[in-house]
């Protein structure tokens, strides 16, 4: 019953409903470039961190510069058809990843309904290749009734769900003073020539977000590519705290893989930076374009700069819950 208004809509004004409901997520053509032919989803949907803004700006750097078609999908208000971050259970368009060759996720305690999590479910068992920023260690919190609860963040069944499972941790805390604390990205020892971190040089990764706290070691083949350092205050030159914040300091960037259901081994990046703030940051939205690459085993081809330029105007709103702008529809982050 979700659907139906969509549907009514379809029917008076004679447009397919197909029409209909592609008016719920946007999509940014291939082109030339590396990326030709290649399919990235980019799936948001959290109330913090301004996901909404972000992964539409990340889909239009890697479509326009880059080649990749870039799908980008909300959560959305069944009524009116609006972005609405607080909205847990619509994600329309999920279906886009029965082919897409990347996810991309900034999702947080979604509670999906089962016709909708199960493409998600089944692109993450494919063995295909999966990124997730910032919240998606925690990204689903499915309620009792869902056939998928073990990818819930909390799972008893599957330790830590999908954010542990596949992304190698689920929530744990702030490390850092949540808004207080800033983040600056440290090159872990021995990793300065991982092609992830290819054309970014010290001081490069920052970002206003704090560092989140982790289990050490991290679980599997996790690889810890990038530190973050806390800093005293919500800018790049900042001092870094003094004490056990950064004593060990909590890895913000790494690489794993995952082995699903289908038995294929997928190349996975996870990032606890990301928030729409954070891509402000040359150097996050480079170390997040070069993990693309590197996730769809293009590293060859991740240039000595790779052009991460922002495409159109980009002023995110600062992060906070209902700091959302309302009214919004996927509509509005077309390409100009």
């Amino acid at each position: 019953m979700r659907y139906v208004s969509l549907a009514l809509f379809a029917l008076l004004t004679g447009l397919p409903a197909l029409q209909a409901e592609d008016a719920l997520w946007i999509t940014y053509p291939g082109g030339d470039g590396p990326g030709k032919g290649k399919k990235i989803v980019l799936m948001s949907g959290d109330e913090e961190y301004r996901s909404e803004e972000g992964l539409p700006q990340l889909g239009k750097i890697l479509s326009v510069h880059h080649g990749f078609e870039c799908v980008v999908l909300f959560s959305i208000n069944p009524e009116t058809g609006e972005i609405d971050p607080n909205e847990q259970k619509n994600i329309p368009g999920l279906h886009e990843l029965d082919d897409a060759d990347l996810l991309i996720s900034l999702n947080r305690f979604r509670n999906l309904p089962d016709d909708q999590m199960k493409h998600v479910v089944d692109y993450v068992e494919s063995g295909r290749p999966v990124i997730g920023l910032r919240t998606a260690t925690h990204a689903f919190n499915l309620d009792g009734n869902s056939s998928y609860g073990h990818y819930s963040w909390r799972s008893k069944d599957w330790d830590g769900g999908f954010g542990r499972q596949v992304l190698g941790e689920t929530w744990i805390s702030h490390h850092g003073h949540h808004g207080k604390e800033s983040t600056l990205g440290i090159v872990a020892e021995g990793q300065e020539n991982n092609p992830i971190l290819r054309g970014i040089k010290a001081g490069d990764i920052w970002g206003p977000t704090d560092v989140y706290g982790v289990r050490l070691p991290l679980p599997g083949d996790s690889q810890p590519l990038v530190l973050g350092q806390v800093l005293s205050g919500m800018t790049a030159d900042s001092a870094p705290v003094e004490g056990a914040k950064n004593s060990p300091m909590m890895p913000v960037a790494w690489t794993r893989t995952f082995t699903g259901k289908a038995g294929k081994a997928a190349r996975v990046f996870t990032t606890t930076m990301g928030a729409s703030q954070d891509l402000s940051s040359e150097g996050v939205r480079r170390m997040i374009v070069n993990a693309a690459y590197w996730a769809l085993g293009m590293e060859d081809q991740i240039p000595a700069k790779s052009n991460v330029e922002i495409v159109g105007e980009y002023n995110p709103t600062p992060f906070g819950f209902n700091k959302f702008t309302k009214g919004v529809k996927p509509s509005a982050h077309a390409l100009k």
